[in-house]
C-alpha cells in the first residue's frame, strides 16, 4: 500500500448494515418489546420488486398524502394483528405483508375485477 492511500484512507471503508456479535450471526431484534413495535411502525411501508413492476406497468402512483395513508393502514392492522392485508386506495389494490410492511403486489380497478384474494386475513378501505 503507498503512503498515498495510508493518508486518505489509512482504513478500508466497512459496509454499513446491522451489527453481528463475534459468531458472525446477526443480532436479532427483540420484536416484542415496545421500543422494537415503536422501531417498525416508524421504518415506513417498503414496496417489493414485483409491485415496484406492477405500479409502474399499470401506471399507478401514489402521492405522499396516500402513502401516509398506507402506512397508518398497515400500523392499523399490525395492531388488531393482521398478517397479510388487501389494502383498497381509490383505483388500487395493495395485497400487503403487515409483518414485513412490504406491499407485495398491486392492480388497478381493470385488474381487480372478477379476481379473488386470497391468503389474506384482513381488508382496509382508504
Amino acid at each position: 500500500m503507498s503512503t498515498i492511500d495510508q493518508i486518505y484512507f489509512p482504513n478500508p471503508v466497512q459496509p454499513v448494515g446491522r451489527p453481528t456479535p463475534s459468531s458472525g450471526q446477526p443480532v436479532k431484534p427483540v420484536g416484542d418489546s415496545p421500543f422494537a413495535k415503536l422501531l417498525e411502525q416508524t421504518q415506513g411501508v417498503k414496496f417489493s420488486q414485483h409491485a415496484q413492476d406492477r405500479l409502474k406497468a399499470r401506471n399507478i402512483n401514489f402521492s405522499n398524502d396516500q402513502l401516509q395513508q398506507l402506512e397508518g393502514a398497515v400500523n392499523s392492522v399490525a395492531q388488531k394483528g393482521g398478517k397479510e392485508s388487501l389494502v383498497m386506495m381509490g383505483d388500487a389494490a395493495l395485497v400487503v405483508s403487515v409483518k414485513n410492511r412490504t406491499v407485495v403486489t398491486a392492480m388497478d380497478r381493470n385488474q381487480m375485477k372478477g379476481n379473488v384474494f386470497t391468503n389474506i386475513d384482513s381488508a382496509v378501505i382508504i
